[in-house]
């Protein structure tokens, strides 16, 4: 978690000085806005987070070998979001989604506090590039997923122009 946290603050630091308007610009409808990008890893979270819970109290057990998910970070290789994980267009402000992520964000540390002394890579969720994911190897799989998209909003606020 202590990386999790880490990448975090650094999302927080990349998007700080934005105003709500830099946050909610599009540079055209085949790219997400920088909010769109947020709402991204809210609902990532907070949904692996529901999954995760369920998996935990009702999978069975089994051997799931580690994957390589430090490649996720990789933007060469463009993924597509499933639909549930796709932002909605709606204008949200930078406090109402600094809101839901410090909400999807509490409930991954609750999840990690309450599974600490409990076996967490015996039982395992489907990834759409790597397969079964061990729930142990999930938990930094977030903090990769949003180390990703940093580099995304980086790219983005350069193409807006935007120091």
């Amino acid at each position: 978690m202590k990386e999790n946290i880490k990448i975090r603050e650094e999302l927080m630091e990349v998007i700080d000085h934005l105003t709500d308007e830099q946050l909610n610009r599009k540079i055209n409808n085949e790219k997400w806005s920088i909010m769109q990008v947020l709402e991204h890893l809210y609902l990532i979270e907070s949904k692996l987070v529901k999954l995760m819970i369920r998996t935990f109290n009702e999978a069975p057990s089994e051997v799931i070998q580690d994957k390589p998910i430090h490649l996720a970070i990789d933007r060469t290789k463009k993924i597509t979001a499933p639909p549930h994980f796709e932002p909605t267009d709606q204008f949200m402000t930078k406090k109402e989604i600094t809101e839901k992520l410090n909400q999807s964000r509490k409930s991954l540390i609750d999840f990690v506090e309450l599974t600490k002394d409990q076996k967490l890579d015996d039982k395992g969720m489907p990834h759409p590039i790597f397969g079964q994911i061990n729930l142990k190897q999930w938990i930094p799989f977030i903090g990769v997923h949003e180390k990703r998209h940093i580099e995304q909003i980086k790219e983005l606020k350069n193409e807006l122009f935007i120091k």
